[in-house]
């Protein structure tokens, strides 16, 4: 069963008491005992648009749960520490051996990530890529298999997160189409 922060969070990690309660208006937890205060935040999650010269989308399949074999858009994890922009490349690399020559941010979209136990909210970060070379393509890392569709041909419902789902529906009517 997937849980809610509010049912795993029980004690106050400063002090151990039960009174931690979560305050939805303020988005954190807060003890009732020593006044400790937990936000919770968003974590920041990164998305490749890759288009080839034919306007076929560069989609990759999960290879890993949440949503194993539902398709997905490369990326991954932005980490602690870690511009957007080089996480973005990081994963592009880790997941396909490609190397981004170019990209700008096309749009934002939150989601609720599933993991282990817990929901996790993330902030996915939709940016719009050209690639060097797409003859040194390969799968690795936690993505299973890749494939390019037409941008017309996309269906939806085989894409594993909503926010991914909204990401390539606002691409799609966008002006930014650009191709690698």
């Amino acid at each position: 069963m997937i849980c809610k922060a509010e049912n795993i969070f029980k004690y106050c990690p400063k002090c151990g008491e039960q009174n931690f309660l979560l305050l939805p208006k303020e988005g954190a937890f807060r003890c009732g005992a020593c006044k400790f205060c937990y936000y919770l935040n968003a974590a920041a999650a990164v998305a490749a648009l890759i288009v080839d010269e034919n306007k076929n989308l560069l989609v990759v399949e999960r290879g890993r749960e949440p949503a194993k074999g539902m398709l997905d858009l490369p990326g991954g994890f932005v980490d602690i520490g870690e511009r957007a922009e080089d996480a973005l490349q990081r994963e592009i690399r880790e997941e396909l051996n490609l190397e981004i020559k170019q990209f700008s941010l096309l749009t934002t979209f939150p989601n609720d990530y599933p993991y282990g136990d817990m929901v996790y909210f993330t902030l996915d970060l939709a940016f719009v890529c050209q690639v060097r070379d797409f003859s040194k393509i390969r799968t690795a890392d936690d993505v299973s298999g890749h494939q390019f569709i037409p941008l017309h041909e996309i269906d939806l419902d085989l894409f594993g997160f909503e926010s991914v789902k909204k990401i390539i529906e606002y691409f799609k009517n966008s002006s930014t189409l650009q191709v690698s």
